[in-house]
């Protein structure tokens, strides 16, 4: 689909290896912005696999880092997405195996499934948490703070986000009203009328020009809007541009 001679930007989800070898026969100028998280993860996967193990991927199917992932690799990779996947493998109990996860799924979100990986195989290995995204884990953290003071939850991302979604599950679970909208276009105003307190976030990947969009579209529907952020945990990791950027 891309056009000759067009800029190509690998996205941050990662791509597969075809992808990459695709790009480099038809000679297409690459822009490789894969996050450096998810190039670990692809490197962890295909060390466990050179060692003979059998790769067990936990994330979301279809989820495009999963699909990069899984391309990635070189070898057969067993998705599972629950518990209830794991104990539906049929693998026997002593293979070798390895697992990594979906680094834009937190630590509470893998935490059961890899208790569950642990009892069903004898012979498992996996990295440490240092390879979740922290923002994921931030974000999910900082809603769970919100949902005790906001009567609605509004969290600007894309439908096939999963950290999106999560972050909506999770107020819901609190207890708060919680939708999730791609910009101000999508905000309905019945979820906020009359209510006191609005919580607003963001998935991982949301410029901060679409919150600031959804935050116009909360001062059409009441001019009076006071606007104050939640103080959270500051973020001070950096990763180096890609190299075609650097100068």
């Amino acid at each position: 689909e891309v056009p000759d001679g067009s800029v190509t930007v690998f996205s941050a989800h990662g791509v597969a290896q075809s992808v990459v070898k695709e790009a480099a026969s038809r000679g297409l100028p690459v822009l490789d912005a894969t996050c450096p998280l998810v190039s670990k993860v692809h490197s962890q996967g295909k060390r466990y696999v050179a060692n003979g193990r059998t790769l067990i991927l936990i994330g979301h199917a279809g989820h495009p880092e999963v699909e990069g992932t899984k391309g990635q690799v070189g070898a057969p990779v067993h998705l599972v997405q629950s518990e209830e996947d794991v104990e539906a493998m049929t693998l026997p109990q002593d293979t070798p195996v390895a697992y990594v996860t979906q680094t834009t799924l937190s630590i509470d979100d893998t935490r059961n499934i890899i208790a569950a990986l642990k009892r069903r195989f004898t012979n498992i290995v996996g990295p440490d948490i240092t390879d979740i995204c922290y923002a994921t884990q931030n974000r999910q953290t900082a809603v769970r703070e919100l949902c005790r003071v906001a009567d609605v939850i509004i969290v600007v991302g894309a439908k096939n986000s999963s950290n999106s979604n999560r972050l909506r599950e999770i107020g819901i679970e609190e207890g708060v009203p919680s939708y999730l909208i791609a910009d101000g276009s999508e905000l309905n105003p019945a979820w906020v009328t009359g209510k006191k307190t609005i919580g607003l976030t963001a998935g991982a990947s949301a410029p901060e020009a679409l919150v600031e969009n959804v935050i116009a579209a909360l001062r059409d529907i009441n001019s009076d809007l006071e606007v104050s952020q939640m103080d959270g945990k500051k973020e001070h990791i950096e990763f180096r541009l890609p190299a075609e950027l650097r100068g």
